[in-house]
């Protein structure tokens, strides 16, 4: 990134309403994936694996465990100026909240003027991917245009899930047109069954980002949203470049691997991406050492595998089991277990994500379910056996099937 300051911003202020109940006590960036991390890890391990080195994490709903997780674990040497620094809504604007994610830059401008910045980064705080945004901030320079948007290639009928972005007949790396989830899309001119989805990373030239955010500013019609409006306005001032996510690479990444990103914004992607974790050749790997995602480091033991008095083995196939966590005399098969689980005898888990501090009881079926922290499935009780039963227990249940239990719910026979 030669001389240039380069200032990454996080946007984290997010409601997630479709991830509810994971939702209903914690902003979506905080919400627990893959045993050991939060949601925004991924996107703050992806910028300090890039080399920046300031970096503001902008917050407003609940924000209390994620400002707590940022305080906490990302502590960097002040030394060379080093900072990853949560910065909650300030009302700096009069007495409101940020309205959409380009109002939340407009009232923490502030940071940019004490910063000064050359370069601007912007993502979100609730993908899962690893990316180099070194290799992008250098297109970006390359091409002198005010802003360049990160895209992943997705087949084409699926266009309408997303911000599309079609680009210049002549100048590929040029943006002609962004359409939000369009019903007739056009392809792309060297895959036709393909579009560019817009990922919600973007780098822009500061003074870019500011004449623009400042624009948006002034708009009463304008919903104040970074792809719905800002990348739209740049698009039209022939100012905005597309980065296809195809062409970053990744140290030890796979060809299995290679470009993985996922939007965890809905209870069944959520739990995809979990179950994308767990197989033998994962197509995320949460191993690659080259390219690391960093998150707290917790003092507690290693996880252990007993059997119980009667003889039944405690044993695991095909999951991510994380530190503090015991199985005694119970089976888990295809499930992620974050810290602190208990599974005791006879106790069968399958399909499952389990959070910090859940507690399975003697004689237990738990299947196809996702359980927040701190929840207890007292002895015989099941989950995820009778769609009925957990609708009538007030549990979350997607069309898919998956349930979800909220935190610290206690679950009866």
């Amino acid at each position: 990134m030669s001389a240039l300051r380069v200032f990454g911003m996080v946007l984290a202020g997010g409601e997630g309403k479709r991830l509810m109940p994971l939702t209903a006590d914690r902003a979506k960036p905080a919400v627990p994936f893959g045993g050991s991390y939060r949601l925004i890890d991924f996107a703050l391990s992806n910028l300090i694996n890039s080399g920046l080195r300031r970096i503001v994490v902008l917050t407003q709903y609940k924000s209390h465990s994620l400002d707590r997780h940022i305080s906490q674990t990302w502590r960097m040497s002040p030394l060379l100026g080093a900072y990853v620094a949560s910065v909650p809504a300030q009302q700096r604007l009069g007495k409101r909240w940020f309205s959409g994610s380009a109002d939340a830059i407009l009232q923490s401008m502030n940071l940019l003027s004490d910063e000064r910045p050359d370069i601007v980064v912007v993502v979100g705080a609730d993908h899962v991917y690893r990316m180099d945004f070194d290799q992008m901030i250098k297109d970006h320079v390359k091409s002198g245009r005010g802003v360049t948007v990160a895209a992943i290639r997705q087949p084409l009928s699926l266009a309408n899930q997303f911000g599309v972005i079609e680009v210049d007949d002549q100048d590929h790396s040029k943006i002609a047109e962004f359409k939000e989830k369009p019903a007739n899309p056009k392809g792309l001119p060297d895959s036709p069954n393909e579009v560019l989805a817009s990922m919600g990373n973007y780098v822009f030239t500061a003074q870019a980002l500011i004449d623009a955010i400042e624009h948006d500013g002034t708009l009463e019609d304008s919903s104040h949203d970074m792809g719905g409006d800002i990348v739209p306005y740049m698009v039209s001032r022939d100012d905005a470049g597309v980065y296809d996510f195809t062409y970053n690479e990744i140290p030890g990444s796979t060809e299995r691997d290679h470009s993985y990103w996922r939007d965890v914004g809905t209870m069944d992607s959520y739990y995809d991406a979990h179950m994308d974790l767990i197989s033998v050749m994962p197509v995320f790997n949460l191993y690659n050492s080259e390219w690391p995602v960093h998150t707290q480091q917790i003092n507690l033991p290693p996880a252990k595998f007993v059997h119980d008095g009667e003889g039944n083995q405690g044993r695991t196939t095909d999951s991510i089991v994380s530190l503090g966590t015991v199985i005694s005399g119970g089976i888990v098969e295809r499930s992620v277990l974050s810290p602190n689980v208990r599974v005791h005898s006879r106790a069968l888990v399958t399909d499952s994500i389990l959070l910090d501090g859940v507690l399975i009881g003697r004689d237990c079926t738990v299947r196809k379910a996702i359980l927040d922290k701190s929840v207890v499935v007292a002895d015989g009780a099941s989950i995820g056996v009778d769609k009925q039963r957990d609708l009538d227990r007030g549990f979350f249940v997607t069309d898919s099937g998956i349930t979800v239990v909220g935190k610290g719910v206690l679950v009866t026979p």
